[in-house]
């Protein structure tokens, strides 16, 4: 079914795939022994064909075994078996070097599949795939939510995935490490951007929560939640335009979100914190900046490097800092000191 396309596993799920190779192997150990292996979990699309929505771990690793796993349009090589601690005599077998009487009973093994037919309501559908994926292994909240997300609308998602490409966005998260680059956390920053800025006031604790329920809640066209992309996109171009040009004219270039070192100069260190405070703080201005004003933009720039070390800032920063308080306080400074360096 997989190599004809009537089954499918949709990029951005595909790409959580995380086993090691010794995990794979020893699922398709399981399977030559007959163990008793979970359900997988599918749902009918409108064309028939069946998406898997639970079971990648399981279902990529027999067929990574088999040599027709693809990965992002790439073959992947077939899986050499290692770490099996049952039958140790599988460690160096191929699919290929499989004996026939082997071959055969792997190509017949049965693995129970729940289907959840094409007339569900796509909300149920969501909720059943947000379920079963946010468990098990450790995902990131946005890999999570890129996978998900698209089973009530991809709209948002794909606007945030085009926007983590804008030139100027991508200096401002210049410092973050590869392992959160790999993760997605870019993709979340401008998530967390939006929804604090259009729904701020409806944040109480849990920021994973509140940023996954806006973002629901803008991908459900059923839902009273109003999103003008065109509006949005403008807003979001000229903020970190606005922001990359503070960093050059502060020499800083990508650390102007960083954190800060004793020497009182930016440490090569990405700070949603400090991201937080000037980005969002910023939005009462933004309509009043003008990029071609050397003097407003150099006011501005000495407001973030003065604001940087302020401690009515600072004391709302760092650990355990997360709570609506003090995000209030980090946008809140931040939006006075926009607004006295434009008066």
């Amino acid at each position: 079914m997989y190599a004809s396309e009537e089954l499918v596993i949709e990029p951005d799920f595909q790409r959580m795939f995380r086993w090691s190779e010794g995990a794979q192997s020893r699922f398709v150990e399981s399977l030559l022994l007959e163990l008793p292996v979970p359900p997988i979990f599918l749902i009918e699309r409108e064309d028939r064909v069946y998406e898997l929505i639970d079971g990648l771990q399981r279902i990529s690793s027999y067929l990574h075994f088999r040599g027709e796993l693809t990965v992002n349009g790439s073959q992947v090589p077939p899986l050499i078996l290692s770490d099996c601690d049952i039958v140790p005599e599988l460690n160096g077998c191929t699919y290929a070097s499989l004996p026939k009487a082997l071959e055969i009973k792997l190509k017949r093994s049965y693995i129970r599949a729940e289907i959840l037919r094409k007339e569900s309501d796509p909300r149920l559908r969501y909720y059943m795939f947000k379920r079963l994926n946010t468990g098990g292994l450790a995902l990131s909240n946005q890999e999570v939510r890129n996978a998900t997300i698209r089973l009530l609308s991809n709209e948002f998602n794909e606007f945030i995935i085009d926007l983590s490409e804008n030139v100027d966005f991508r200096m401002c998260v210049e410092t973050l490490t590869e392992k959160a680059s790999n993760e997605r956390f870019d993709q979340e920053l401008i998530l967390r951007f939006f929804a604090f800025k259009n729904a701020g006031a409806q944040y109480r604790h849990d920021i994973a929560d509140f940023m996954t329920e806006y973002m629901e809640d803008v991908s459900d066209s059923s839902g009273v939640t109003q999103f003008d992309y065109e509006h949005e996109r403008k807003v979001f171009e000229k903020t970190f335009r606005v922001v990359t040009k503070l960093g050059e004219l502060l020499g800083w270039g990508p650390r102007v979100l960083g954190t800060m070192g004793r020497n009182g100069e930016p440490r090569w260190q990405f700070s949603v914190h400090h991201f937080e405070g000037i980005v969002l703080g910023m939005q009462d201005s933004l309509n009043r900046i003008n990029l071609d004003d050397e003097e407003e933009m150099r006011k501005l720039a000495e407001a973030v490097k003065d604001g940087k070390t302020n401690p009515d800032f600072t004391k709302a920063i760092g650990g355990g800092k997360n709570d609506r308080i003090s995000l209030q306080t980090r946008i809140g400074f931040f939006r006075d000191s926009f607004t006295r360096a434009l008066s």
